[in-house]
């Protein structure tokens, strides 16, 4: 490549990812915060309206029952209607729903809307997965992909201290803190729905941010890579879902889910037991450590695969750390060690999401990673209700979260081993089994 395409490359590419990526990234940051700001709110709301510990557990996972039953319509919907409208609709309708979740009475008004919460969520992950595809080449994909999903620690980082400020610090008209946080943090969602309409391009085709010859470089470059993938499956919206591999790779998201929500939705209430005389505030600075070090992991972690074009093993290292650290998490009496452990743990499972989102494109058209996509994720995600609701009922059996974090660890090690003797090969429009000398060719790539 000459030095004048090389400039074009790099200009093209930089103005892309500096037009889509931070916005994109902000609107994943408040989609995290909304779903969850619920578990900082269980500081003081589960007194409030009478919750025990595994009816908070139901709360926390009945938004993925309805992420789950709408999330393969929703991405359907989101191909026929664009990004720009599908994705302010979906921006505008949690927004709205989120902050009357602050004005909950009952214990049932908060599963109702928790529920509509997830329908209203549904398919935007999956929708902004394949939006970015319209923009990225492969090569770039598990990087682009980690710049996105960095967004949820980043979340976390961001929201831990101003959820538990607003709650303590804030108590307009009467309302306790934690309504308003809910209120308060659900109103961004919408206004920027309403900007989502405006400012998001369907295709490079439209941009017109982008020069002529930018334009043309980028058509022609993804053009020229759905063109490299002859051999990989075309598939119809029942057979991509139906498709061994996608339910495979949908029951190592499930597995991973479990884990991941379980911890974040817990990690409050982890945090308050180690001492009792931790204000809100103080609990939400201290959970911004370990989403500090995931969000510095995932990045360099997402690099490092992107560099060596290797994905399986990525996905796979990073499930046995994270199980490794909750186990560690859950044995140890020691608050810091307890912390340090978390922070280990889920800096493996933040690790994992790049390379792992990376592997449906390996053997799928782009039309059909798209369901495949929301399919994965969509049943992935139930993983999300799983996991708060073991921590809350081992909890209500045991008393202390401890049984829970060991219960996930274990779920997050089944998950390690099942993505460490995944086999995918191309070939012709099969999916067949990658032979022991494939393996070795994937481990020297890791190691190079």
């Amino acid at each position: 490549m000459n030095n004048t395409n090389t400039s074009l490359e790099r200009r093209t590419i930089r103005k892309v990812t500096m037009r889509i990526i931070p916005f994109t990234f902000l609107l994943y940051i408040i989609s995290y915060l909304d779903r969850a700001n619920i578990g900082y709110a269980s500081l003081e709301m589960n007194k409030d309206l009478a919750l025990t510990s595994q009816a908070f557990g139901f709360v926390s996972g009945i938004f993925f029952i309805g992420y789950f039953l709408f999330e393969v319509p929703s991405n359907m919907m989101m191909k026929r209607y664009g990004a720009r409208v599908w994705i302010a609709r979906i921006l505008v309708t949690w927004g709205i729903i989120s902050t009357l979740t602050g004005f909950v009475q009952s214990a049932t008004h908060l599963y109702i809307l928790r529920f509509l919460l997830g329908v209203a969520e549904a398919g935007f992950f999956p929708g902004i997965i394949l939006y970015l595809t319209f923009w990225f080449r492969s090569k770039e994909q598990a990087t682009t992909i980690a710049l996105f999903t960095s967004a949820i620690p980043v979340s976390y980082i961001i929201g831990a201290p101003l959820s538990t400020w607003i709650m303590d610090n804030i108590s307009w008209i009467g309302l306790q803190g934690w309504r308003w946080m809910l209120i308060l943090e659900g109103i961004p969602a919408f206004i920027l729905g309403i900007i989502t309409f405006f400012y998001l391009t369907e295709s490079p085709e439209k941009a017109k941010w982008l020069s002529i010859e930018e334009k043309e470089w980028l058509v022609r470059e993804l053009k020229k890579a759905k063109e490299s993938k002859k051999d990989v499956q075309h598939l119809s919206t029942l057979k991509a879902m139906a498709n061994p591999k996608v339910l495979f790779l949908s029951f190592i998201y499930f597995v991973y889910q479990t884990g991941s929500l379980g911890v974040g939705y817990w990690m409050p209430q982890i945090i308050k037991n180690f001492s009792g005389i931790l204000t809100n505030t103080q609990i939400g600075l201290i959970a911004m450590i370990p989403y500090i070090g995931a969000t510095i992991g995932m990045i360099i972690w997402s690099r490092r695969s992107d560099r060596k074009g290797e994905r399986r093993l990525h996905s796979a290292i990073p499930l046995l750390i994270a199980s490794i650290g909750l186990i560690s998490a859950g044995m140890t009496h020691n608050p810091y060690l307890a912390i340090i452990s978390i922070t280990v743990s889920l800096t493996g499972m933040y690790s994992f999401k790049a390379p792992f989102w990376a592997l449906p494109s390996l053997f799928l058209t782009q039309s059909t990673a798209a369901v495949a996509i929301a399919a994965i994720n969509s049943i992935g995600n139930l993983g999300g209700f799983v996991g708060p609701y073991a921590i809350g009922a081992l909890k209500n059996m045991t008393g202390s979260t401890k049984a829970g974090l060991i219960f996930l660890s274990v779920l997050l090690l089944i998950s390690f081993f099942m993505v460490l003797f995944m086999r995918i090969e191309k070939r012709g429009n099969q999916i067949n089994d990658v032979q022991d000398h494939d393996f070795k060719s994937e481990l020297e790539t890791f190691n190079k």
